[in-house]
């Protein structure tokens, strides 16, 4: 915990350590991202092999993020969501479908980038 006394620089510094205590918990205990993250690498060694541009580069670590971060924050909302109401709930389920169809929609866009970069290439 961040506390007043601390100053900004302790602040800073243990709020960088929680952020990657965080990363840690998602890459070793959430399978989605583990997947995400396998994914990721296999598009990334496939950018190398490819030779893709500078903005192709962009436009995919932007994806790759987009996608990476929105299944953090839907695990983030899935985790709350089991604290506030741990027995099934249809409510707590639809809010739980809602933050998924974000990772979805970030997923398929995603998939469009990699398509526009990509099929192109082999073509």
């Amino acid at each position: 915990m961040i506390k007043p006394e601390d100053g900004f620089i302790v602040g800073r510094i243990k709020s960088v350590k929680f952020a990657l205590k965080g990363l840690w918990m998602l890459l070793t205990t959430e399978h989605s991202i583990m997947v995400q993250m396998v994914m990721a690498m296999l598009i990334t060694v496939l950018g190398f092999l490819m030779d893709i541009s500078r903005f192709e580069w962009i436009a995919q670590l932007l994806a790759i993020g987009l996608v990476l971060t929105a299944e953090a924050l839907n695990t983030a909302i899935e985790k709350i969501a089991d604290v506030v109401q741990p027995d099934f709930d249809p409510k707590i389920g639809m809010v739980k479908d809602i933050a998924a169809g974000g990772v979805t929609f970030a997923a398929i866009i995603a998939a469009i980038i990699g398509l526009i970069i990509y099929v192109p290439k082999f073509m």
